[in-house]
Protein backbone atom coordinates (compact mmCIF):
# COMPACT_ATOMS: atom_id res chain seq x y z
CA UNK A 1 0.00 0.00 0.00
CA UNK A 2 1.20 3.37 -0.61
CA UNK A 3 2.67 5.37 2.00
CA UNK A 4 0.38 8.22 1.61
CA UNK A 5 -2.65 6.28 2.63
CA UNK A 6 -3.19 6.02 6.06
CA UNK A 7 -6.31 3.38 7.04
CA UNK A 8 -6.58 4.85 10.24
CA UNK A 9 -7.03 7.98 9.07
CA UNK A 10 -9.52 7.17 6.75
CA UNK A 11 -10.98 5.37 9.46
CA UNK A 12 -11.79 8.53 11.22
CA UNK A 13 -12.68 10.72 8.27
CA UNK A 14 -15.39 7.91 7.02
CA UNK A 15 -16.68 7.33 11.49
CA UNK A 16 -16.33 11.70 11.29
CA UNK A 17 -18.99 11.57 8.14
CA UNK A 18 -21.22 8.79 9.77
CA UNK A 19 -19.78 6.23 7.29
CA UNK A 20 -17.71 3.63 9.24
CA UNK A 21 -19.70 0.83 7.71
CA UNK A 22 -17.84 1.06 4.66
CA UNK A 23 -15.45 -0.49 6.95
CA UNK A 24 -17.44 -3.14 8.68
CA UNK A 25 -15.49 -6.44 7.07
CA UNK A 26 -12.38 -4.71 7.15
CA UNK A 27 -10.74 -7.50 9.55
CA UNK A 28 -11.41 -10.02 7.16
CA UNK A 29 -10.49 -8.73 4.47
CA UNK A 30 -6.86 -10.10 2.51
CA UNK A 31 -3.91 -7.91 2.16
CA UNK A 32 -4.97 -7.13 -1.44
CA UNK A 33 -8.20 -6.60 -0.37
CA UNK A 34 -7.24 -4.06 1.99
CA UNK A 35 -5.30 -1.79 -0.62
CA UNK A 36 -8.28 -2.13 -2.66
CA UNK A 37 -10.82 -0.70 -0.45
CA UNK A 38 -8.39 2.15 1.24
CA UNK A 39 -7.26 3.03 -2.08
CA UNK A 40 -11.31 3.52 -3.13
CA UNK A 41 -12.09 5.31 0.22
CA UNK A 42 -9.12 7.43 -0.21
CA UNK A 43 -10.19 8.88 -3.52
CA UNK A 44 -13.37 9.94 -2.33
CA UNK A 45 -14.51 13.25 -2.11
CA UNK A 46 -16.17 13.10 1.35
CA UNK A 47 -16.78 16.29 2.53
CA UNK A 48 -18.41 16.73 -0.82
CA UNK A 49 -20.31 13.31 -0.36
CA UNK A 50 -21.32 14.98 2.82
CA UNK A 51 -22.62 17.90 1.18
CA UNK A 52 -24.55 15.91 -1.16
CA UNK A 53 -25.99 13.58 1.82
CA UNK A 54 -27.41 16.48 3.06
CA UNK A 55 -28.89 18.53 -0.02
CA UNK A 56 -29.58 16.23 -2.66
CA UNK A 57 -30.43 12.86 -1.02
CA UNK A 58 -32.10 13.94 2.40
CA UNK A 59 -33.08 18.01 1.40
CA UNK A 60 -33.91 17.51 -2.49
CA UNK A 61 -34.98 20.75 -3.99
CA UNK A 62 -38.41 20.15 -6.33
CA UNK A 63 -37.20 21.23 -9.85
CA UNK A 64 -39.35 24.09 -10.47
CA UNK A 65 -40.19 25.22 -14.41
CA UNK A 66 -39.89 29.10 -14.78
CA UNK A 67 -43.12 30.72 -16.45
CA UNK A 68 -40.83 32.76 -18.43
CA UNK A 69 -39.12 29.97 -20.60
CA UNK A 70 -38.71 31.60 -24.19
CA UNK A 71 -37.30 29.31 -27.24
CA UNK A 72 -33.60 29.98 -27.76
CA UNK A 73 -32.53 31.58 -31.19
CA UNK A 74 -29.97 29.85 -33.24
CA UNK A 75 -28.10 30.13 -36.61
CA UNK A 76 -30.24 27.92 -39.23
CA UNK A 77 -28.30 25.36 -41.07
CA UNK A 78 -28.48 26.74 -44.46
CA UNK A 79 -28.27 30.65 -44.33
CA UNK A 80 -31.55 32.42 -44.97
CA UNK A 81 -29.28 35.44 -47.31
CA UNK A 82 -26.68 36.95 -48.84
CA UNK A 83 -25.32 38.62 -45.31
CA UNK A 84 -25.49 35.01 -43.71
CA UNK A 85 -24.25 33.48 -46.45
CA UNK A 86 -21.17 35.70 -45.63
CA UNK A 87 -21.22 34.96 -42.20
CA UNK A 88 -20.67 31.81 -42.90
CA UNK A 89 -17.82 32.01 -45.02
CA UNK A 90 -16.05 34.10 -42.40
CA UNK A 91 -16.73 31.66 -39.83
CA UNK A 92 -15.55 28.65 -41.92
CA UNK A 93 -12.69 30.29 -42.63
CA UNK A 94 -11.56 31.64 -38.99
CA UNK A 95 -12.54 27.54 -38.05
CA UNK A 96 -9.83 26.64 -40.37
CA UNK A 97 -7.28 29.13 -39.24
CA UNK A 98 -8.25 28.30 -35.68
CA UNK A 99 -7.35 24.24 -37.22
CA UNK A 100 -3.89 25.77 -39.03
CA UNK A 101 -3.00 27.61 -35.87
CA UNK A 102 -3.67 24.32 -33.33
CA UNK A 103 -5.85 26.11 -31.23
CA UNK A 104 -9.02 23.20 -31.22
CA UNK A 105 -9.08 20.54 -29.67
CA UNK A 106 -11.05 17.26 -30.16
CA UNK A 107 -12.87 15.76 -27.08
CA UNK A 108 -15.11 12.87 -26.56
CA UNK A 109 -16.51 11.62 -23.08
CA UNK A 110 -16.14 8.17 -23.67
CA UNK A 111 -16.85 6.52 -19.64
CA UNK A 112 -19.38 3.96 -20.70
CA UNK A 113 -19.72 0.70 -21.50
CA UNK A 114 -21.47 -1.64 -24.13
CA UNK A 115 -23.59 -3.75 -21.80
CA UNK A 116 -26.58 -2.27 -22.91
CA UNK A 117 -26.04 -2.84 -26.32
CA UNK A 118 -24.68 -6.40 -25.18
CA UNK A 119 -20.78 -5.68 -26.10
CA UNK A 120 -18.23 -6.58 -23.75
CA UNK A 121 -16.13 -3.61 -23.84
CA UNK A 122 -15.84 0.45 -23.76
CA UNK A 123 -18.66 1.49 -25.87
CA UNK A 124 -15.88 3.42 -27.99
CA UNK A 125 -15.17 -0.14 -29.13
CA UNK A 126 -18.05 -0.93 -30.68
CA UNK A 127 -18.13 -1.93 -34.08
CA UNK A 128 -20.39 1.47 -35.93
CA UNK A 129 -20.03 1.52 -39.49
CA UNK A 130 -22.34 -0.11 -42.07
CA UNK A 131 -19.26 -2.02 -43.86
CA UNK A 132 -16.56 -2.87 -42.30
CA UNK A 133 -18.14 -2.64 -38.67
CA UNK A 134 -15.35 -0.24 -37.58
CA UNK A 135 -15.17 0.49 -33.98
CA UNK A 136 -16.92 4.30 -32.52
CA UNK A 137 -13.20 5.28 -32.06
CA UNK A 138 -12.21 4.67 -35.52
CA UNK A 139 -14.54 6.40 -36.91
CA UNK A 140 -13.32 9.61 -34.88
CA UNK A 141 -9.71 8.93 -35.11
CA UNK A 142 -10.18 8.52 -39.08
CA UNK A 143 -12.06 11.68 -39.24
CA UNK A 144 -9.08 13.54 -37.07
CA UNK A 145 -6.42 12.32 -39.28
CA UNK A 146 -8.03 13.86 -42.33
CA UNK A 147 -9.28 16.92 -41.01
CA UNK A 148 -5.63 17.42 -39.38
CA UNK A 149 -3.86 16.85 -43.15
CA UNK A 150 -6.24 19.44 -44.89
CA UNK A 151 -5.38 21.49 -41.80
CA UNK A 152 -1.80 20.55 -42.11
CA UNK A 153 -1.86 20.63 -38.03
CA UNK A 154 -2.66 17.59 -36.21
CA UNK A 155 -5.93 17.78 -34.00
CA UNK A 156 -4.95 17.03 -30.14
CA UNK A 157 -7.51 14.34 -29.13
CA UNK A 158 -8.53 14.31 -25.63
CA UNK A 159 -10.58 10.53 -24.40
CA UNK A 160 -12.52 10.75 -20.79
CA UNK A 161 -12.54 7.16 -19.92
CA UNK A 162 -14.01 6.10 -16.32
CA UNK A 163 -12.56 4.07 -13.85
CA UNK A 164 -14.21 0.54 -15.06
CA UNK A 165 -13.46 0.87 -18.99
CA UNK A 166 -9.43 3.35 -18.83
CA UNK A 167 -7.49 0.45 -18.84
CA UNK A 168 -9.23 -1.30 -21.57
CA UNK A 169 -9.63 1.51 -23.29
CA UNK A 170 -5.87 2.55 -23.52
CA UNK A 171 -4.40 -0.79 -24.51
CA UNK A 172 -7.27 -0.66 -27.06
CA UNK A 173 -5.90 2.63 -28.89
CA UNK A 174 -2.56 0.79 -28.20
CA UNK A 175 -2.90 -2.61 -29.53
CA UNK A 176 -4.95 -0.38 -32.92
CA UNK A 177 -1.47 1.85 -32.98
CA UNK A 178 -3.80 4.62 -32.52
CA UNK A 179 -5.59 4.10 -35.91
CA UNK A 180 -2.77 6.31 -37.74
CA UNK A 181 -2.73 9.51 -34.92
CA UNK A 182 0.64 9.64 -33.14
CA UNK A 183 0.57 8.42 -30.34
CA UNK A 184 1.34 12.00 -28.41
CA UNK A 185 -1.48 13.82 -30.03
CA UNK A 186 -4.45 11.26 -27.81
CA UNK A 187 -4.33 11.85 -24.24
CA UNK A 188 -6.81 9.48 -21.79
CA UNK A 189 -8.01 10.28 -18.26
CA UNK A 190 -10.62 9.44 -16.23
CA UNK A 191 -13.38 10.97 -14.56
CA UNK A 192 -14.15 10.72 -10.72
CA UNK A 193 -16.30 8.21 -9.57
CA UNK A 194 -19.11 8.94 -6.69
CA UNK A 195 -20.65 6.45 -4.51
CA UNK A 196 -24.38 5.17 -4.47
CA UNK A 197 -26.09 6.68 -0.87
CA UNK A 198 -28.50 4.91 -0.16
CA UNK A 199 -32.20 6.78 0.96
CA UNK A 200 -30.60 6.81 4.55
CA UNK A 201 -27.52 8.75 3.48
CA UNK A 202 -25.48 5.55 3.94
CA UNK A 203 -23.34 5.27 0.75
CA UNK A 204 -23.71 1.32 -0.58
CA UNK A 205 -20.90 -1.45 -0.44
CA UNK A 206 -21.01 -3.28 -3.67
CA UNK A 207 -18.66 -6.08 -2.13
CA UNK A 208 -17.21 -6.66 1.58
CA UNK A 209 -13.93 -4.84 -0.01
CA UNK A 210 -15.68 -2.41 -2.58
CA UNK A 211 -18.09 0.22 -3.14
CA UNK A 212 -20.71 0.89 -5.49
CA UNK A 213 -19.07 3.23 -7.29
CA UNK A 214 -20.45 5.55 -10.61
CA UNK A 215 -19.13 8.28 -12.89
CA UNK A 216 -20.22 11.93 -11.48
CA UNK A 217 -22.23 12.59 -14.81
CA UNK A 218 -21.22 14.18 -18.38
CA UNK A 219 -20.89 17.37 -16.32
CA UNK A 220 -17.83 15.82 -14.45
CA UNK A 221 -16.04 16.26 -17.97
CA UNK A 222 -15.36 19.50 -16.84
CA UNK A 223 -13.84 19.01 -13.68
CA UNK A 224 -11.52 16.09 -14.86
CA UNK A 225 -10.60 18.67 -17.69
CA UNK A 226 -8.89 20.21 -14.89
CA UNK A 227 -8.30 17.35 -12.66
CA UNK A 228 -6.60 15.39 -14.86
CA UNK A 229 -3.96 18.00 -16.00
CA UNK A 230 -5.95 17.46 -19.52
CA UNK A 231 -6.78 21.43 -19.40
CA UNK A 232 -3.11 22.33 -18.24
CA UNK A 233 -1.54 20.08 -21.59
CA UNK A 234 -3.99 22.02 -23.72
CA UNK A 235 -3.14 25.40 -22.77
CA UNK A 236 0.92 24.31 -23.21
CA UNK A 237 -0.26 22.99 -26.55
CA UNK A 238 -2.04 26.63 -27.21
CA UNK A 239 -5.56 25.25 -27.36
CA UNK A 240 -7.91 27.79 -26.94
CA UNK A 241 -11.24 26.49 -28.00
CA UNK A 242 -12.55 22.73 -27.26
CA UNK A 243 -14.87 20.21 -29.61
CA UNK A 244 -17.10 18.24 -27.26
CA UNK A 245 -18.62 15.01 -28.18
CA UNK A 246 -20.27 12.22 -26.86
CA UNK A 247 -19.07 8.57 -27.77
CA UNK A 248 -22.14 6.77 -29.09
CA UNK A 249 -22.60 8.89 -32.99
CA UNK A 250 -20.35 7.31 -35.35
CA UNK A 251 -20.88 9.98 -38.10
CA UNK A 252 -20.29 13.17 -35.53
CA UNK A 253 -17.94 15.69 -36.94
CA UNK A 254 -15.46 15.66 -34.46
CA UNK A 255 -14.67 19.21 -34.88
CA UNK A 256 -16.70 21.41 -37.31
CA UNK A 257 -14.73 24.14 -38.74
CA UNK A 258 -18.14 26.39 -39.70
CA UNK A 259 -19.31 25.70 -36.23
CA UNK A 260 -16.57 26.42 -34.07
CA UNK A 261 -15.64 29.73 -36.20
CA UNK A 262 -19.53 30.76 -35.77
CA UNK A 263 -18.77 30.36 -31.69
CA UNK A 264 -15.28 32.06 -31.90
CA UNK A 265 -16.94 35.22 -34.19
CA UNK A 266 -19.79 35.39 -31.60
CA UNK A 267 -17.50 35.49 -28.63
CA UNK A 268 -19.29 32.79 -27.22
CA UNK A 269 -17.92 30.79 -23.75
CA UNK A 270 -19.92 28.02 -24.71
CA UNK A 271 -21.97 26.93 -27.61
CA UNK A 272 -24.50 23.99 -28.81
CA UNK A 273 -25.36 22.51 -31.96
CA UNK A 274 -29.52 21.75 -32.32
CA UNK A 275 -31.58 19.50 -34.60
CA UNK A 276 -34.93 20.64 -35.26
CA UNK A 277 -37.59 17.97 -33.07
CA UNK A 278 -38.98 15.36 -35.09
CA UNK A 279 -42.54 15.49 -32.38
CA UNK A 280 -42.58 17.25 -29.25
CA UNK A 281 -41.79 14.99 -26.70
CA UNK A 282 -38.09 14.01 -28.64
CA UNK A 283 -36.03 12.85 -26.34
CA UNK A 284 -33.79 15.78 -26.53
CA UNK A 285 -32.86 18.37 -24.22
CA UNK A 286 -34.99 21.88 -25.38
CA UNK A 287 -32.32 24.34 -25.50
CA UNK A 288 -33.84 27.60 -24.09
CA UNK A 289 -33.60 30.89 -22.86
CA UNK A 290 -33.98 31.41 -19.05
CA UNK A 291 -33.67 34.98 -17.51
CA UNK A 292 -31.78 36.11 -20.22
CA UNK A 293 -29.74 32.88 -19.96
CA UNK A 294 -29.04 29.97 -22.72
CA UNK A 295 -30.42 26.63 -20.66
CA UNK A 296 -30.99 23.19 -21.66
CA UNK A 297 -34.59 21.81 -19.85
CA UNK A 298 -34.63 17.66 -20.50
CA UNK A 299 -37.88 16.44 -22.74
CA UNK A 300 -38.68 14.33 -19.25
CA UNK A 301 -39.03 18.14 -17.79
CA UNK A 302 -40.67 20.63 -20.24
CA UNK A 303 -44.66 20.32 -19.18
CA UNK A 304 -46.46 19.63 -22.13
CA UNK A 305 -47.65 23.33 -22.21
CA UNK A 306 -44.47 24.08 -23.79
CA UNK A 307 -43.63 21.13 -25.80
CA UNK A 308 -46.90 21.02 -27.65
CA UNK A 309 -46.93 25.23 -28.16
CA UNK A 310 -47.08 25.84 -31.61
CA UNK A 311 -46.02 28.55 -33.56
CA UNK A 312 -48.34 30.45 -36.23
CA UNK A 313 -47.10 28.42 -38.77
CA UNK A 314 -47.99 25.22 -37.48
CA UNK A 315 -44.49 24.97 -36.29
CA UNK A 316 -42.92 23.85 -33.37
CA UNK A 317 -42.09 26.76 -30.57
CA UNK A 318 -39.59 25.14 -29.24
CA UNK A 319 -38.13 23.25 -31.77
CA UNK A 320 -34.29 23.38 -30.86
CA UNK A 321 -33.67 19.66 -29.92
CA UNK A 322 -29.96 19.33 -28.10
CA UNK A 323 -27.44 16.44 -29.52
CA UNK A 324 -24.41 17.02 -26.75
CA UNK A 325 -22.12 18.46 -29.28
CA UNK A 326 -21.08 21.58 -27.49
CA UNK A 327 -17.88 24.24 -28.61
CA UNK A 328 -16.40 25.66 -25.20
CA UNK A 329 -13.64 27.77 -24.64
CA UNK A 330 -10.93 26.67 -22.45
CA UNK A 331 -10.56 29.76 -20.29
CA UNK A 332 -13.97 28.76 -19.56
CA UNK A 333 -13.52 25.40 -18.28
CA UNK A 334 -10.68 27.05 -16.27
CA UNK A 335 -13.16 29.63 -14.65
CA UNK A 336 -15.50 26.90 -13.79
CA UNK A 337 -13.21 25.35 -11.58
CA UNK A 338 -11.05 28.49 -10.56
CA UNK A 339 -13.27 28.38 -6.85
CA UNK A 340 -14.30 24.61 -6.87
CA UNK A 341 -15.98 23.32 -9.34
CA UNK A 342 -19.20 25.34 -9.90
CA UNK A 343 -21.63 23.01 -11.92
CA UNK A 344 -24.63 21.43 -9.81
CA UNK A 345 -25.37 17.74 -8.55
CA UNK A 346 -28.32 16.24 -9.33
CA UNK A 347 -30.89 13.18 -7.88
CA UNK A 348 -31.23 9.94 -9.72
CA UNK A 349 -33.15 7.76 -8.10
CA UNK A 350 -31.85 3.77 -9.09
CA UNK A 351 -31.59 0.19 -8.33
CA UNK A 352 -27.85 -0.78 -7.01
CA UNK A 353 -26.90 -4.33 -6.03
CA UNK A 354 -25.09 -4.06 -3.02
CA UNK A 355 -24.45 -6.21 0.24
CA UNK A 356 -26.06 -5.28 3.58
CA UNK A 357 -23.18 -3.70 6.05
CA UNK A 358 -24.49 -5.37 9.05
CA UNK A 359 -24.45 -8.79 7.46
CA UNK A 360 -22.57 -9.25 4.03
CA UNK A 361 -25.34 -10.88 2.29
CA UNK A 362 -26.81 -9.94 -0.98
CA UNK A 363 -29.14 -7.00 -2.05
CA UNK A 364 -30.78 -7.02 -5.58
CA UNK A 365 -33.03 -4.70 -5.47
CA UNK A 366 -36.63 -4.80 -7.21
CA UNK A 367 -37.34 -1.09 -6.99
CA UNK A 368 -34.99 2.02 -6.72
CA UNK A 369 -33.01 1.55 -3.42
CA UNK A 370 -30.07 4.29 -4.03
CA UNK A 371 -29.35 7.95 -5.00
CA UNK A 372 -26.55 8.55 -7.31
CA UNK A 373 -25.38 12.24 -8.08
CA UNK A 374 -24.97 12.99 -11.44
CA UNK A 375 -23.85 16.74 -13.40
CA UNK A 376 -24.83 17.49 -16.59
CA UNK A 377 -22.61 19.46 -18.81
CA UNK A 378 -25.27 21.30 -20.10
CA UNK A 379 -26.00 22.98 -16.83
CA UNK A 380 -22.19 25.20 -17.55
CA UNK A 381 -24.86 26.87 -19.99
CA UNK A 382 -26.67 29.72 -17.60
CA UNK A 383 -23.07 30.19 -16.09
CA UNK A 384 -21.51 31.75 -19.70
CA UNK A 385 -21.20 35.27 -20.31
CA UNK A 386 -21.92 34.37 -23.87
CA UNK A 387 -23.70 31.77 -25.71
CA UNK A 388 -25.13 30.39 -29.16
CA UNK A 389 -27.02 27.61 -30.69
CA UNK A 390 -26.47 26.65 -34.13
CA UNK A 391 -28.66 24.26 -36.49
CA UNK A 392 -27.22 21.39 -38.12
CA UNK A 393 -28.60 18.51 -40.42
CA UNK A 394 -29.73 15.22 -38.72
CA UNK A 395 -29.20 12.87 -41.66
CA UNK A 396 -25.12 14.61 -41.98
CA UNK A 397 -24.14 13.94 -38.19
CA UNK A 398 -26.44 12.03 -36.03
CA UNK A 399 -26.69 8.53 -36.07
CA UNK A 400 -26.40 7.99 -32.52
CA UNK A 401 -26.10 4.00 -30.82
CA UNK A 402 -27.83 3.72 -27.17
CA UNK A 403 -30.20 0.94 -27.72
CA UNK A 404 -29.96 -2.68 -28.98
CA UNK A 405 -32.82 -2.38 -31.28
CA UNK A 406 -35.06 0.05 -32.43
CA UNK A 407 -34.57 3.91 -32.81
CA UNK A 408 -30.81 5.04 -32.20
CA UNK A 409 -29.78 1.67 -32.42
CA UNK A 410 -27.05 -0.09 -34.21
CA UNK A 411 -28.90 -0.89 -37.01
CA UNK A 412 -30.38 2.36 -37.33
CA UNK A 413 -27.28 4.09 -37.65
CA UNK A 414 -26.43 1.79 -40.21
CA UNK A 415 -29.67 3.10 -42.39
CA UNK A 416 -28.88 6.73 -41.70
CA UNK A 417 -24.81 6.17 -42.87
CA UNK A 418 -25.95 4.16 -46.05
CA UNK A 419 -28.64 6.98 -46.61
CA UNK A 420 -26.13 9.69 -46.02
CA UNK A 421 -23.59 8.30 -48.06
CA UNK A 422 -25.87 7.36 -51.12
CA UNK A 423 -27.46 11.12 -50.77
CA UNK A 424 -23.30 11.98 -50.97
CA UNK A 425 -23.39 10.00 -54.03
CA UNK A 426 -26.04 10.90 -55.79
CA UNK A 427 -25.48 15.03 -55.59
CA UNK A 428 -21.97 14.33 -57.11
CA UNK A 429 -24.29 12.11 -60.34
CA UNK A 430 -23.93 8.10 -59.17
CA UNK A 431 -26.12 6.25 -59.50
CA UNK A 432 -27.40 4.67 -56.40
CA UNK A 433 -29.83 1.67 -56.74
CA UNK A 434 -33.26 2.23 -54.95
CA UNK A 435 -35.42 -0.33 -53.67
CA UNK A 436 -39.30 -0.12 -53.45
CA UNK A 437 -39.47 1.91 -50.41
CA UNK A 438 -37.13 4.73 -51.87
CA UNK A 439 -34.17 3.60 -49.91
CA UNK A 440 -30.70 2.81 -50.79
CA UNK A 441 -30.60 -1.32 -52.06
CA UNK A 442 -27.03 -1.61 -51.06
CA UNK A 443 -25.32 -0.72 -47.99
CA UNK A 444 -22.25 1.99 -48.56
CA UNK A 445 -19.65 3.15 -46.00
CA UNK A 446 -17.39 6.30 -47.12
CA UNK A 447 -14.35 6.34 -44.90
CA UNK A 448 -12.98 10.06 -44.02
CA UNK A 449 -10.00 9.35 -46.12
CA UNK A 450 -12.24 9.68 -49.10
CA UNK A 451 -15.13 12.28 -47.69
CA UNK A 452 -15.91 14.13 -44.97
CA UNK A 453 -18.02 16.50 -46.92
CA UNK A 454 -20.53 15.92 -49.65
CA UNK A 455 -18.15 18.13 -51.71
CA UNK A 456 -15.32 16.39 -51.36
CA UNK A 457 -17.22 13.33 -53.35
CA UNK A 458 -17.40 14.62 -56.70
CA UNK A 459 -13.69 15.24 -57.13
CA UNK A 460 -13.44 11.63 -57.12
CA UNK A 461 -16.43 11.02 -58.87
CA UNK A 462 -14.16 8.19 -61.78
CA UNK A 463 -12.51 6.43 -58.68
CA UNK A 464 -16.18 5.49 -57.93
CA UNK A 465 -17.16 2.03 -59.28
CA UNK A 466 -20.81 1.00 -60.60
CA UNK A 467 -22.94 0.29 -57.80
CA UNK A 468 -25.50 -2.96 -57.69
CA UNK A 469 -28.29 -3.62 -56.31
CA UNK A 470 -27.67 -5.41 -53.05
CA UNK A 471 -23.75 -4.46 -52.68
CA UNK A 472 -21.88 -3.55 -49.84
CA UNK A 473 -19.30 -0.79 -51.29
CA UNK A 474 -16.66 1.18 -49.22
CA UNK A 475 -15.16 4.04 -50.07
CA UNK A 476 -11.74 4.63 -48.97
Amino acid sequence: MSESINHQQLAEQLAAGGQDHVYAFYDRLTPENKQILDRQVAAVDWKLVANLVNTVVKHPQPFTIPDDIEPAPYFPHVPADAAMRDKYRQARERGEKLLQAGKIAAFVVAGGQGSRLGWDGPKGTFPGTPVLRKPLFQCFAEFLRQLGRRAGKPVPFYIMTSTANHAVTVDFWKAHRYFGMAADQVSFFPQDMLPAVGFDGRVLLETDHSLALSPNGHGGSLLALHKSGALADMISRGVEQISYFQVDNPIVRCVDPLFMGLHDLEKSDMSSKMLPKAEPKEKLGNLCVVDGKYTIIEYSDLPDRFAEARLPDGSLKFLAGSIALHAIRVDFVQRLNAAGFALPYHRAEKKVACIDPATGLAIKPEKPNAVKMETFVFDALPLTQRSMVYQTDRLDEFAPIKQPSGVDSPESARQIMTQRNANWLAAAGISVPLGPDGRPDCTIEIAPSFAIYPEDVAAKKSTIPAIQPGANVYLD
